[in-house]
């Protein structure tokens, strides 16, 4: 998208633009979907590149719906951020770590003050999309949500049903991550 930033772990480097969104339209419906980075840890620049990201995929909205206030399009994908704390198994496992500190929070709330509204939880209360592989996570229901659908206003009223995937999560050679499924009345 205009304006999305890049990374190098040397700061000196010239920052090289990653593979985290990618879009089309289809159907009249801009879908974007996006990889927003992990941040790895707290303390390591990855983590202020996360911000960076997001607060420029914030401008990018911001942009697109003051050229059109109708526009339809959704942005989905690992957004790497549990918004609360009910969007982890334990907010003690992930206490002084990346995903739920107040500024990938922030940044995932500055998202919908941009215009975009989050329509997964409506169809999915209190699931996970994502279980890490360590530990048998997933067989112990030790997850987190951290994909979600965020849909322009024009969208987000056409939400009609959704659901996340848990069964393809089961399969063997399966991502560590559920599709998330929303359906829209376009």
């Amino acid at each position: 998208f205009p304006g999305q930033p890049g990374f190098n772990k040397d700061p000196d480097a010239t920052p090289a633009l990653e593979a985290r969104h990618i879009a089309a339209t289809c159907g009249g419906v801009r879908v974007h979907s996006l990889y927003i980075p992990n941040g790895r840890d707290i303390t390591d620049p990855h983590f202020e590149y996360k911000l960076e990201f997001l607060e420029r995929l914030r401008q990018h909205i911001i942009a697109t719906l003051d050229d059109d206030p109708e526009a339809t399009f959704m942005m989905g994908g690992d957004f790497n951020i549990a918004p609360t704390d009910g969007d982890v198994w334990s907010m003690a496992a992930f206490a002084g770590k990346t995903h739920v500190t107040p500024p990938e929070r922030a940044a995932f709330y500055a998202l919908e003050q941009a215009g975009m509204k989050e329509v997964t939880r409506q169809f999915t209360p209190n699931q996970w999309t994502y279980w890490d592989y360590k530990a048998g996570r997933f067989f112990k229901d030790e997850g987190m949500r951290i994909d979600f659908q965020l849909a322009s206003p024009a969208l987000a009223a056409k939400a009609s049903a959704g659901f996340i995937d848990i069964e393809e999560r089961q399969g063997k050679g399966a991502s560590d991550h559920a599709p998330v499924i929303v359906d829209y009345e376009v």
